[in-house]
């Protein structure tokens, strides 16, 4: 097994390897909750539809680079990573798609 830093690569037999890096693509996306709207990225596995990531099992959903404004548009909150709770989601709309 090689370290590098943090994260660790495994070889098997026939030389394949295995990180513990996940790679998924990452969306920007507008979501409003039940209390703030949140600016950030969403991300999506390789191959997924952004649809099918939001409908899975998952409590929480990550949110990374994420800001957060109040009702009024009023900035609170700055944060590398955010952990949202599926549940004090109204909606979701990947920036890409907004007129």
């Amino acid at each position: 097994m090689i370290y590098r830093g943090k994260m660790s690569i495994r070889y098997d037999d026939k030389g394949k390897y295995f990180t513990d890096i996940v790679s998924k693509d990452v969306i920007p996306v507008l979501v409003q909750t039940l209390t703030h709207r949140i600016r950030g990225n969403f991300h999506v596995h390789p191959g997924k539809r952004f649809k099918d990531e939001i409908n899975t099992a998952e409590k929480f959903n990550a949110i990374t680079d994420a800001i957060v404004f109040d009702h009024s548009g009023k900035e609170l909150y700055r944060a590398k990573f955010l952990a949202l709770n599926q549940d004090q989601i109204i909606w979701i709309i990947p920036e890409d798609e907004l007129i």
